[in-house]
């Protein structure tokens, strides 16, 4: 198992259920994949640097989690699939 940091950007207008929902699958893709979660961080509004499509703002959350190694691929998958992500940032931290 390695230890991994998601950082993802949800669009602006995303309410609490929405952003519930986006954080549920993330969490549940990573245990069905082998991993164990350590820490989750709840979203937070800001200002988007430069523009991301359409949006000026977006709602930043942050994951820590363990993952075997075989299975990143399959997870940054399951991130592309989301469609309420707008971007996101995926490293793995030092053990």
């Amino acid at each position: 198992m390695r230890p991994y940091e998601l950082m993802y950007l949800v669009q602006p207008q995303a309410d609490e259920e929405r952003l519930a929902a986006v954080g549920e699958r993330l969490q549940q893709a990573i245990t069905t994949l082998g991993g164990k979660i350590q820490k989750v961080s709840p979203p937070v509004r800001r200002r988007l640097a430069y523009e991301i499509g359409k949006y000026r703002d977006g709602q930043y959350a942050v994951l820590e989690f363990s993952l075997p190694p075989d299975q990143a691929r399959e997870f940054e998958r399951t991130i592309k699939l989301t469609e309420d992500i707008l971007r996101h940032l995926v490293i793995r931290r030092d053990e």
